[in-house]
């Protein structure tokens, strides 16, 4: 059985997000972290592919990961790194664009990993710059790609760790 992806809205400002691997946190801060595993698992719902993947995980170091599903629309999410503390601990902003207009606004996003056993929780949590700018993330059915890539994540994972 999957673990699954729980999302919440503990303030009218926040998401948080929280799913559990079976995976050490040193392999699951691997896979978050560098291109050659992002490109096989960060691809939102079905349908979509990963076109650019670009990383610089280091404070100050930028991001850019663009996506395009089988009609030609695309998406992307750029951002700074503010702090790695690896591997348990990542801050950075993200702002997201849709086809060719940007969404409003500028989130600043933590990534939490928490050694349990031989297992790791996730906790991503987004700050966002007003409710409204919440609202609409939560209305894009957002957690449906991240399921989606996490389910996929977890297929990667389990190639990766023995069992």
């Amino acid at each position: 059985m999957r673990n699954t992806l729980k999302v919440t809205t503990p303030t009218d400002r926040e998401i948080v997000m929280t799913r559990t691997f079976d995976a050490p946190r040193p392999l699951l801060f691997e896979a978050l972290s560098k291109p050659e595993f992002l490109k096989r698992w960060l691809l939102g719902p079905p349908g979509w592919s990963m076109v650019t993947c670009e990383e610089d995980m280091k404070v100050g170091g930028l991001f850019r990961y663009a996506w395009r599903n089988e009609d030609g629309q695309e998406m992307a999410m750029t951002g700074a790194y503010r702090e790695v503390v690896a591997p348990e601990r990542v801050v950075r902003t993200e702002h997201f664009e849709f086809g060719c207009a940007p969404q409003a606004g500028e989130q600043v996003v933590t990534l939490h990993l928490a050694e349990q056993g031989d297992k790791t929780k996730l906790t991503i949590t987004m700050l966002f710059p007003s409710k409204e700018a919440r609202d609409g993330m939560v209305a894009s059915g957002m957690e449906h790609g991240v399921a989606a890539s996490y389910d996929r994540l977890d297929d990667l994972l389990a190639v990766a760790v023995p069992q």
